[in-house]
């Protein structure tokens, strides 16, 4: 095979995709296997609800997705029983999205896999590697991240 009909090497968006999509499959196969038959684009905004709850503005900038978007996949998850929206204790015209219950249950199914998966991950690449590999991952949400909050 000469260099021109060679595959490219993964670039490092890709490399950093790959082994979160095989994590997220991991999950909905178990969400799916519970009886939570989610769509991924639930799922995704999901998981980023804060515990103390998440104002759809904040959602929707985290999820890189415009507020209408959100404010659907909302009403959704709403139905469905995994969130509710309240009054924001620190602004009262503002609403706040929360987990119920029903949305724990997705949490606590999603932990044992994320658990195996980083273990079977830790038994492939060593200890050393994944801790140098976590530092890594680390170092660049600090540019990465722009919600990471600023170290007081």
């Amino acid at each position: 095979m000469d260099d021109a009909s060679a595959p490219a090497d993964p670039n490092l968006g890709l490399l950093l995709y790959i082994p979160y999509r095989y994590l997220e499959s991991g999950v909905m196969e178990a969400l799916r296997a519970h009886g939570h038959d989610l769509p991924l684009n639930q799922a995704r905004v999901f998981q980023r609800i804060s515990p103390e709850g998440s104002r759809l503005a904040e959602l929707a900038e985290a999820a890189q997705l415009p507020k209408q978007t959100v404010g659907s996949i909302i009403d959704q998850l709403e139905a469905a029983g995994y969130v509710q929206r309240s009054i924001d204790p620190q602004d009262a015209r503002a609403r706040l999205v929360s987990i119920t219950p029903r949305g724990q249950q997705l949490i606590e199914i999603s932990l044992p896999v994320l658990h195996d998966v980083e273990a079977a991950w830790r038994a492939h690449l060593g200890a050393r590697r994944t801790l140098q590999l976590k530092e890594a991952l680390t170092a660049l949400r600090e540019i990465t991240d722009p919600f990471l909050r600023p170290k007081a």
